[in-house]
């Protein structure tokens, strides 16, 4: 009973801390206590979120959701490829001014596709999407999420390496809870504005 209550509390308190930074309350929280226990939980974000926050502030939210997206892509992961490339519409149309070439449901059906043909892709869209100083970002990415041994080898590398790594069980988790798509997992999100806009953008070009 005790366990069972610590697990409803740790949930509770991750959705509430979804809700404040992305606006709704994410359906991975309630799979990852359970996968992970309640303490083990709090100690892996408390661990992993500030350095996802860094490395937004780092990057920007184009980069790393592009990084995330495809790094969720290669690990065949439905809800992680769809929060993750949503959040990078709202990035690119934010920044931009302009609709990123591929919306979240193309980049949606890569997923399953052998990594060279995702890099393939993918890199298409950086470049179609002027975002040419991306693709090196996207070829580590995928060399790292990939590789046997995921250890950063030069000081660029740290902050994708760790992605690598916190989304390698972001991805399990929700690959094994078969956990349907929310929203983008983005500050932007919350702005109701800019993401009706998106969506009647991408319905009139019909993407």
């Amino acid at each position: 009973m005790a366990s069972g209550v610590l697990a409803r509390g740790v949930t509770v308190v991750l959705e509430r801390l979804g809700t404040h930074m992305w606006g709704f309350p994410p359906r991975l929280m309630a799979p990852i206590v359970v996968e992970l226990r309640p303490m083990r939980t709090v100690v892996w974000f408390v661990w992993n979120m500030p350095r996802y926050e860094r490395t937004l502030r780092a990057f920007g939210p184009v980069r790393t959701h592009l990084i995330c997206t495809l790094i969720s892509l290669v690990n065949g992961c439905r809800y992680c490829t769809y929060a993750h490339g949503r959040a990078l519409q709202l990035a690119y149309l934010h920044h931009y001014q302009r609709l990123f070439p591929l919306s979240e449901h193309a980049i949606g059906r890569l997923r399953g596709m052998p990594p060279g043909a995702i890099r393939h892709c993918m890199v298409t869209a950086a470049h179609n999407a002027g975002l040419y100083n991306e693709v090196r970002w996207l070829d580590r990415a995928i060399e790292l999420t990939l590789a046997e041994d995921r250890s950063p080898t030069e000081r660029d590398d740290v902050r994708v390496s760790h992605l690598v790594r916190m989304f390698s069980v972001l991805n399990s988790v929700a690959i094994a809870s078969n956990i349907d798509p929310d929203e983008a997992h983005s500050p932007l999100n919350k702005d109701r504005a800019l993401t009706l806009r998106y969506d009647n953008l991408r319905a009139a070009t019909g993407t």
